[in-house]
């Protein structure tokens, strides 16, 4: 498989990438509504801009009254604060409100996206049988769209702001400045607004040291952020797996996997806490300057009386406004270098999905509809991931109603034919023409259960389709009467039955489905011997034209079915094995 792009790809790279993945939500059924909500958003936005001009200007006529000892004058301009500080909290709310709006919009689209792509094409299971290098793609649809939402219209929102504000405050600032006179070779020169250049200056000089110092954050978060989905699904795994690891008593070999596993968040987290404890340091050496460096630029004209203390009041404010836009960067960094890094997992989970799309479409293996109905495998070969042939020239034909068994040695290759069958095997080359696909039922061996009621397990993977007295009676059929008044019950049906009371539900899937084609992958290797019987005469009078095709390694097998494959080795050990097809016991 083709590299994914890594964090560090270039600028121009990475913007043309996350404008793909920005875009389609902007221009989706629901860009109208989401243009509405963001416009409200940019809105509230230069409200709060116009509110912090305001609150400048007040500035300027509070420390005059002050320094006058104007004390009517003192009382109103509290009384003009008062309105003020009302309008700014019910801006701040509003803006808040409508940004949370927006955001869960945006989370819900993207995240259905997400998920019709990752289960599209069985994608999911492609991922685990190609290698895709993709890590944990459900930490990706929860926890990185929602991350990559919230931060990128904050970041978004921060931006335009400091835009906004810096609009607003130059004006403001090169007005209050004035001039500045200095003395070179002799000759005054006089530099107009010159704390504007001031705040240039030491904005840029601070960006530029920022990303610097803050540059390792990036790859240190997207690294951090598989370490920790590594290590939350090893915890997931045992608890899914607790009854196994129990009666291995494996918990010292999970207690070290545990440990190995958080062994690289701790030791990612220590590089985290350096890397941040530089950028911290920084940033907070630049911002108490930034306090009272605009003090230190205008106090000669403060102390030569052509100030004010109210217009040097409202100079450091509209100074800090214009810095802090300017600044925007450097405020936002470590927000910024948490952002790179979900945008890219986000990015690479996007190009795993396209990958696999794409090699499912050039795939050898052929699907075809079958026009009499029946199912026909024409000189497939079936392979392995790394290029090996396991199944060499199979070809034979399943008619409705037919009884199969397929045999053969462990590992011979019966379970990845099925699953070629299946149309989930993406490994080997020719044709198999099939019936459609909501005609055929695959029962594994191992179940699987869905957390939920009863009634869904039953009827996984639809969700409906029979009525409560067909239920339990179909659940008396496969020997599980005990079930029948437990169809509402909500559970984790895989941990609570054991494995020959989920073989047994499975079974009652299939005669409550119907199916034209119904293939069993040794899903009756939990029962014993008579319940395997009894439930191989139930498909056999429940749906007699099923074709059913099984794998199997019990001889009792052979009395229910009429055809017989056998996947046979040809030569030694790493010769492709052959399919022989054969009539009668």
């Amino acid at each position: 498989m083709q590299s994914l792009p890594r964090p560090h790809a270039g600028l121009a790279t990475f913007a043309g990438r996350l404008w793909r993945l920005t875009r389609p939500y902007w221009f989706a059924e629901d860009r109208w509504y989401a243009r509405g909500l963001f416009a409200v958003v940019i809105g509230l936005t230069l409200g709060g801009v116009y509110l912090e001009v305001l609150f400048n200007s007040w500035n300027n006529a509070f420390y005059n009254a002050l320094q006058e000892k104007n004390e009517a004058e003192f009382w109103q301009q509290f009384g003009v604060f008062g309105w003020l500080a009302a309008l700014f909290i019910f801006n701040y709310v509003a803006t808040r409100w409508f940004s949370l709006w927006l955001q869960i919009r945006w989370r819900d689209w993207l995240t259905r996206r997400y998920v019709d792509a990752w289960l599209s094409g069985r994608v999911y299971y492609r991922f685990q049988v190609t290698g895709a290098e993709t890590d944990n793609p459900d930490q990706r649809i929860a926890e990185d769209v929602r991350l990559f939402v919230s931060t990128t219209l904050g970041l978004v929102t921060q931006l335009i702001s400091s835009v906004l504000t810096l609009g607003a405050f130059l004006t403001i600032l090169w007005h209050l400045s004035g001039d500045f006179s200095v003395t070179l070779l002799g000759h005054e020169i006089a530099i107009p607004g010159y704390m504007v250049w001031f705040a240039l200056v030491y904005s840029v000089l601070g960006t530029w040291l920022t990303h610097l110092v803050g540059r390792p954050l990036v790859p240190l978060n997207y690294a951090q952020q598989r370490y920790e989905a590594d290590f939350r699904f090893a915890l997931v795994r045992l608890r899914e797996n607790a009854e196994q690891v129990a009666l291995y008593g494996g918990e010292d070999r999970e207690r070290a996997n545990f440990g190995q596993r958080f062994a690289g968040v701790v030791a990612n987290w220590y590089a985290l806490m350096w890397a941040g404890l530089k950028l911290n340091l920084f940033t907070s050496l630049f911002n108490q300057l930034a306090i009272v460096f605009p003090f230190i630029v205008a106090a000669p004209r403060y102390f030569s009386g052509s100030m004010a203390l109210g217009g040097l009041m409202q100079t450091a404010s509209a100074f800090g406004q214009v810095q802090g836009a300017l600044s925007f960067f450097v405020q936002a960094y470590a927000s910024l270098a948490d952002w790179k890094s979900v945008v890219d997992r986000l990015l690479d989970f996007e190009a795993a999905v396209a990958e696999s799309e794409a090699a499912a479409k050039v795939s050898p293996l052929a699907e075809v509809p079958s026009a009499d109905g029946t199912l026909a495998i024409e000189d497939v070969d079936v392979g392995l991931p790394g290029g090996a042939t396991l199944i060499a020239h199979a070809s034979a034909t399943v008619a409705p109603g037919d009884r199969v068994l397929l045999t053969g040695a462990s590992g011979s290759g019966k379970s990845t034919l099925f699953r070629v069958l299946a149309g989930i095997w993406p490994f080997g080359r020719g044709r198999v023409r099939l019936p459609a696909r909501g005609h055929i039922l695959f029962l594994p061996q191992k179940p699987y259960m869905p957390i939920g009621t009863l009634r869904e397990a039953l009827l996984y993977p639809h969700a409906n389709g029979a009525d409560d007295a067909t239920l339990k009676a179909t659940l008396a059929d496969v020997r599980l009467p005990q079930l029948a008044d437990r169809l509402d019950e909500v559970a984790h049906w895989g941990q609570r039955l054991s494995p020959g009371e989920q073989q047994r539900l499975a079974v009652a899937r299939a005669l409550l489905a119907k199916p034209a084609f119904l293939f069993l992958d040794e899903a009756t290797s939990a029962l014993d011997e008579a319940t395997e019987a009894h439930a191989y005469r139930l498909l056999d009078e429940r749906l007699p034209r099923t074709a059913i095709v099984s794998i199997g390694h019990r001889p009792s097998l052979k009395a229910f079915h009429k055809s017989f494959w056998n996947v046979e080795r040809a030569g030694g050990d790493g010769a492709p094995a052959a399919l022989a097809v054969a009539q009668g016991a």
